[in-house]
């Protein structure tokens, strides 16, 4: 009982189950989470916190950005698919949540593909400028 009952807790609120059901569709930073559930940076990341703190998300930093994503615990995983699989899917929250999160994916896309267009010209040179993974491999190996 002791590890189940500060998950249920952490589940017991509207933000928090929001924040769950866009994070079973995709991992986001807290600024998108921010954008998609429409409240603010300081409430959101309680919430984030509360959820961590309760075994149901993880943080991992890539860069200067954290991503938030559903854990990949075993039971935690089943427990917060079960409680995900019980709400209205018709729910009018959900549906403006599923509206932000399609416009934070195309916003996504496009800085993505605006950065390559940005870099494009100087792909080849940059490439260069990394070692191959071959090359990566073959150092760790002769290092052991």
């Amino acid at each position: 009982m002791e590890r189940i009952l500060p998950a249920l807790k952490a589940t017991a609120e509207p933000t928090r189950l929001r924040i769950l059901g866009v994070l079973r569709e995709i991992e986001l930073t807290v600024s998108e989470l921010c954008r998609v559930l429409a409240q603010s940076q300081p409430r959101v990341s309680r919430h984030l916190r509360l959820l961590c703190d309760a075994g149901l998300l993880e943080r991992h930093a890539e860069g200067t950005s954290a991503f938030y994503r559903l854990t990949t615990d075993g039971e935690a995983r089943i427990l917060v698919e079960t409680i995900l699989d019980l709400v209205d899917p018709a729910d009018p929250q959900l549906a403006r949540d599923a509206e932000r999160l399609a416009a934070v994916r195309t916003e996504r896309a496009r800085a993505a593909a605006d950065y390559f267009e940005a870099i494009a010209s100087d792909w080849d040179r940059l490439r260069s400028l990394h070692v191959a993974d071959n090359e990566v491999e073959r150092a760790i190996l002769a290092a052991a």
